[in-house]
């Protein structure tokens, strides 16, 4: 399929609307020229100015049927670019819907973060009427826009008590017992870097009490502590303890309002790394088992099963933890809407604080992307998360976080769901890019929030052995400009303030 662009070059947001309705596909594109009435499949996207007006128009092509849009916006309109994409977006959105008969609940909204969006809209001081309608111009449906304020009230007293002088710590761990079929993480498997993991945890215990002497200097508080990867308790418990001992060595907890291990995957989580945990301070863990149908759990290629996960659990949750969370995938293959709703049914029964529903993610980088017998269902999927969202809210959890990825199937989305005063503030902060977050170990990435629409990110190495060898030239060099940067915005007045 070819896009041609006449008039414009708005290639990344059209290119983004065009994937809602043929994510598979890919694209060709071409500036300033006509396809011929025979050329195939494609979109025609042009910008004609005259007369103080610019005519858009689409024009699509899909599968022998054509559909046709126009309209005419002022040259002096406010944001006359973002004015004249959105518009372009909003025609071919609306020819592709005729042809395909496919009508995507997020619109043309193609941004990771539309809950970001209603709280600016909340915050600019219009009433739910008018977000309900701003949103419509996007084609998102109600059921969306009701979930996204939803979220944003829920959000509310966790974003209240952010102090201004605060900062998060994210570690990485990026190691796991075996691969996920659907996973596209730099994550490495134990087995095939034993010999890798002293090394690696070594140089991560020298990069956080790098980053403890700056956050200190910088006059910091350290508001909460994320371990991701990865999954953390994939390491040894003596392993995984020297890390967390220098995190509470370097740096004051004395602030800290959440600490966060992601046990994840339950074949790797024993009593002695839960203590490891708690000794350390960890007060929130997450148990994922992504569903609890054992056939499809051997299909994604995970070496556990809904058994392992309820021992898990239940030692888990006789630790003693403020807060345990469960991550559910909807749409994974081999699974169905029957399947989906007794994983739902019986993880709701155990009470968990917080629940997680993923929408799954077909990225490229994925085994099951190069592999036969992956088929997922969107219509099935559509309707776990349609049934998700209704059985939680009648068990009394609330979305308190949302966010949204390229290549989901039916253009859903990803929901944290919380039972009172059990939101997780971490997640809350990254998602919505209101606090500095410093991130150590490989694939870490530091996000420095400096003052409204004032966000810059640096990177560590994507891989443990990258992350290993490049530790002085990269590694500490990075961390020591983020700290130039973050104490360049304390000097300002202007971290964390969005």
């Amino acid at each position: 399929m070819t896009l041609y662009f006449i008039g414009h070059n708005f290639r990344y947001e059209c290119e983004a609307v065009m994937k809602l309705f043929f994510p598979a596909r890919s694209f060709e594109f071409a500036l300033e020229d006509t396809p011929a009435e025979n050329s195939g499949d494609s979109a025609l996207l042009s910008r004609k100015v005259y007369s103080g007006m610019a005519d858009l128009r689409a024009v699509c092509r899909v599968g022998g049927k054509t559909s046709e849009r126009s309209e005419k916006i002022p040259l002096n309109v406010k944001d006359y670019e973002h004015a004249c994409e959105l518009t372009l977006c909003r025609l071919m959105f609306l020819c592709l819907k005729e042809i395909t008969g496919i009508s995507p609940a997020w619109g043309v909204l193609t941004g990771v973060r539309p809950v970001k969006l209603v709280t600016g809209l909340l915050k600019s001081g219009l009433s739910e009427d008018e977000i309900y309608s701003k949103m419509s111009e996007y084609y998102v449906t109600k059921e969306k826009t009701a979930l996204c304020l939803e979220t944003a009230k829920n959000q509310e007293s966790c974003l209240k008590g952010l102090d201004l002088m605060s900062a998060s710590l994210y570690v990485s761990i990026p190691f796991c017992p075996s691969r996920c079929a659907y996973c596209s993480f730099v994550s490495q498997t134990v087995e095939s870097f034993k010999k890798l993991i002293p090394e690696y945890v070594g140089r991560l215990c020298d990069e956080i009490r790098f980053i403890g002497e700056k956050f200190s200097e910088s006059g910091l508080k350290l508001d909460a502590v994320y371990f991701g990867g990865g999954t953390p308790t994939a390491i040894p418990a003596d392993d995984l303890d020297k890390i967390m001992r220098t995190v509470s060595s370097e740096f004051d907890l004395s602030h800290l309002r959440e600490y966060t291990v992601e046990a994840g995957r339950p074949d790797t989580i024993d009593e002695e790394k839960l203590n490891v945990i708690l000794s350390n301070g960890g007060r929130r863990i997450s148990v994922n088992p992504q569903t609890l149908q054992n056939g499809v759990l051997e299909k994604i290629g995970r070496r556990h099963t809904a058994e392992d996960f309820l021992r898990a659990y239940e030692i888990a949750e006789k630790a003693g933890f403020d807060s345990i969370n469960v991550d559910l995938i909807a749409g994974l293959p081999g699974d169905d809407l029957r399947g989906f709703c007794k994983t739902l049914e019986k993880i709701i029964s155990l009470g968990p604080g917080n629940i997680t529903v993923h929408t799954l993610s077909i990225k490229r980088a994925a085994d099951m992307m190069h592999s036969d017998g992956f088929e997922v269902s969107p219509d099935e999927t559509a309707k776990m998360v349609e049934h998700t969202n209704s059985s939680l809210m009648a068990a009394g959890y609330r979305p308190y976080y949302l966010y949204r990825q390229k290549n989901q199937l039916s253009n859903l989305e990803n929901v944290g769901w919380a039972k009172d005063g059990k939101e997780g503030i971490y997640n809350i902060n990254m998602m919505e890019e209101v606090q500095t977050v410093i991130a150590a170990g490989a694939g870490g990435s530091t996000k420095i929030v400096a003052g409204p629409g004032r966000i810059s990110r640096l990177y560590n190495p994507k891989y443990p052995l990258e992350y290993i060898k490049r530790f002085d030239e990269t590694v500490i060099k990075r961390k020591a400009e983020a700290f130039e940067r973050i104490n360049e915005a304390v000097g300002n007045g202007a971290l964390n303030r969005v």
